[in-house]
């Protein structure tokens, strides 16, 4: 299943981003080279990222994204969005 997960992060202190970016990015870079993350984007103005999931559930992209650093500390929120293959361009083939 896929999921688009889309999103918004908090405005952070020089701190916070010295502190969490070093674990964060790492921990992105593992879910992608674990197959999790198919693709991933920046939202405009560093407003959040943006991730396509290869994912069993939403439950599951829940779970995943949770265990992030900037989303553990409630800095980096997710609205996660099911998708598929757009079925009705199948009457296109009868």
């Amino acid at each position: 299943m896929k999921v688009l997960a889309i999103g918004t992060l908090k405005p952070l202190s020089e701190e916070q981003s010295s502190r969490i970016f070093p674990n964060e990015v790492p921990a992105t870079l593992k879910l992608y080279l674990d197959g999790k993350i198919e693709q991933f984007w920046l939202r405009d103005e560093m407003k959040g990222a943006v991730f396509l999931l290869n994912v069993a559930s939403v439950d599951e992209a829940k779970e995943l994204l949770s265990e992030l650093p900037f989303t553990k500390e409630d800095l980096h929120t997710f609205d996660l969005l099911p998708v598929g293959p757009l079925l009705p361009l199948g009457f296109l083939i009868k």
